[in-house]
């Protein structure tokens, strides 16, 4: 049962003051700009009882206040935000770290026994010159590959949205844009994460948002091994703005390694080893926890060097997409010819008038169209002679393209405009 500040006098001098709460960066928000208010004694720790120095501020535009709801020293306890309760290193439930780290609780849930061991923790961190996890943290083993897969590596402030309006899921809300909560559908009733316990939070029981992660974490695919043992070669993507020595870096304690090519147009990287083992040791102990520069890089196994092609833009996983899905509705592909075709293109060869016919009949394809006839300028051409060719006979004449046209297609083909064939002739004359 908690206790009122009026009555829990007798322990002033315990009480915290403050200058700055202990907040994670989802918290505290992105504004640079941020304004807080404080309050001395302004609440008691929803943990231990005790009266803090409580801070309120709004994290962003279009989010809600927040505050503290811990005290610093419970806070330290933890490594905890004092707002949100989540780790402060990894961002995620304690059960789930505890569990991780395989921590034990050892903080009292008694009130005499709570305060007691309380006032001793203030002790000993009073003592030490640089702040560092209390307890078993502090010589707690290195992070896990649970953590690792499960932890955030960038702020999540979608969790600083305001609270759902009560009148719009009545159907009564008359503010519209103006309203200050949001206007959205409230969530199943019976979903266990509507139901959640700050004290179950802080001590790692019962955590219906811990469980959540867990079970999400043994759904996790895992990354297969190649059967040919020929491929040493791993494929990292998302690398943006990581240059090759970074890598090197990282990947040198697996095993020698033959070469690191980064492609910054597609994003990713190629690192090739020398034996299989340490490729394998590589693709298990980064597979989905590999993180340089503050960013989460992608592991797979690279493709055999069969499946690799000498042209084509590289994939994922090394392979080159030569391979494409046929497009429907184009024509197909046109057969080459045969031998003796391509060295007689037009059958002009002095075989043997069988093979003259079956060649002709085969090459009917592949000849060219016939020449145009020249057009048709009546009268104008019986005066004129190409070369050794004389255009005064009209029986050696092929038929004039006035005769082949069916209509007047152009308005500059009509006869009766400037320019046409019947006014040249009448020039000629």
């Amino acid at each position: 049962m908690s206790i009122s500040l009026l009555s829990n006098t007798y322990n002033r001098q315990n009480w915290e003051d403050a200058e700055f709460p202990i907040l994670c960066q989802t918290c505290l928000g992105d504004n640079p700009y941020i304004r807080m208010m404080k309050e001395r004694y302004g609440q008691e720790c929803k943990i231990c009882n005790r009266p803090f120095t409580i801070f309120r501020w709004c994290p962003g535009a279009r989010m809600r206040f927040k505050k503290t709801e811990i005290c610093q020293t419970c806070s330290k306890l933890k490594n905890v935000c004092q707002t949100c309760l989540l780790d402060l290193e990894f961002g995620l439930p304690v059960q789930v770290r505890d569990e991780a780290l395989q921590i034990t609780d050892t903080i009292p849930k008694g009130q005499v026994n709570k305060e007691y061991f309380t006032q001793n923790a203030e002790a000993e961190m009073a003592l030490e010159q640089t702040p560092q996890p209390y307890g078993q943290l502090a010589k707690a083993q290195p992070p896990s590959d649970v953590l690792m897969k499960l932890a955030r590596s960038a702020p999540y402030y979608k969790r600083n949205q305001p609270h759902i309006c009560s009148f719009y899921v009545k159907g009564e809300c008359k503010r519209g844009e103006e309203c200050p909560y949001r206007h959205e559908k409230p969530t199943d009733p019976d979903d266990p994460l509507s139901n959640q316990n700050i004290r179950d939070r802080f001590y790692g029981v019962n955590d219906p948002v811990a469980e959540k992660l867990l079970s999400r974490y043994k759904e996790l695919p895992q990354l297969e091994t190649p059967e040919d043992k020929t491929v040493t070669t791993l494929y990292i993507g998302n690398v943006v703005d990581i240059d090759e020595q970074q890598l090197r870096d990282h990947f040198y304690q697996y095993g020698e390694i033959r070469s690191v090519t980064v492609v910054p147009k597609q994003s990713c990287a190629f690192v090739q080893f020398t034996q299989r083992d340490a490729a394998e040791e590589a693709a298990k102990e980064s597979f989905n926890t590999l993180v340089i520069d503050g960013k989460r890089l992608t592991v797979k196994w690279g493709k055999p060097p069969s499946a690799q092609g000498s042209s084509g833009r590289p994939g994922e996983g090394g392979v080159f997409e030569t391979n494409y899905e046929p497009v429907p509705g184009l024509p197909t592909v046109v057969p080459m010819p045969s031998n003796e075709l391509k060295t007689d293109f037009f059958g002009l060869s002095s075989s043997s008038s069988s093979s003259n016919v079956g060649v002709s009949a085969t090459t009917t394809s592949f000849l060219p169209p016939p020449p145009m006839p020249p057009p048709d300028l009546g009268d104008y051409t019986s005066s004129l002679s190409y070369g050794h060719m004389s255009m005064t006979n009209p029986s050696s004449m092929p038929p004039p393209l006035s005769s082949l046209r069916t209509g007047v297609h152009y308005p500059s083909q009509d006869p009766s405009r400037v320019g046409s064939t019947a006014s040249h002739g009448k020039a000629n004359e």
